[in-house]
């Protein structure tokens, strides 16, 4: 499956945000990539631009391709509700964000892998597609077979985050999916508006 494999921490510099977590490169530079990127006095952007990269920056964010993140502004347009938050909602829904916001990864795309590789359960079934959309009540755990894996330990021992759209137990390694986040409770800096602004035209 295609996936963004490329340097992360120039992606982070485009946006001039560690889009994908702590990033000691990112501090050092954290300005844009390029022989002008330290240049104060770069033109303005269009607005075009500005939604482009907006949207960018929540594709690489959430860790989703073009033709998968149009899918889902399709459903969230179908929705009721706002469409941008609805989107942001969606991407939030997603399995393999679901794992990492629990703390059993420390990115979104070990995340990703330990779904795809068969290490994770959702309501006592074996899930294995990253994309997977969890609804409220949904209990995700860790496999059995995979609760003495070291890189699990290791990234829920340095977790320290808690959502309140989420319940977890470091003694099970289960938690649960209690309900979909509220705009407010979704800690992404993304402006959803512009990427609704640019699939409108």
């Amino acid at each position: 499956m295609a996936r963004y494999t490329g340097p992360k921490t120039k992606i982070a510099r485009k946006f001039g945000e560690a889009i994908f977590g702590d990033d000691k490169s990112f501090e050092k530079r954290n300005y844009p990539p390029g022989q002008h990127g330290a240049n104060k006095r770069r033109g303005k952007k269009s607005e075009y631009a500005i939604q482009l990269m907006e949207k960018q920056k929540a594709k690489y964010t959430y860790g989703i391709l073009e033709r998968q993140f149009r899918g889902l502004f399709k459903k969230a347009t179908a929705s009721q509700g706002i469409t941008g938050e609805v989107l942001l909602q969606l991407c939030e829904s997603r399995l393999d964000n679901v794992v990492y916001r629990m703390g059993i990864s420390p990115s979104r795309s070990g995340a990703r892998q330990l779904v795809s590789h068969r290490h994770i359960t959702v309501n006592g079934e074996l899930v294995n597609i990253p994309s997977y959309n969890l609804k409220a009540g949904d209990v995700v755990a860790v496999r059995e077979k995979s609760k003495s894996l070291e890189a699990i330990d290791k990234s829920l021992s340095n977790s320290s985050q808690v959502y309140e759209w989420i319940t977890w137990n470091n003694e099970t390694k289960q938690g649960t999916y209690v309900s979909v986040p509220a705009r407010i409770q979704i800690p992404e800096n993304i402006n959803e508006q512009f990427i609704v602004e640019l699939y409108s035209k």
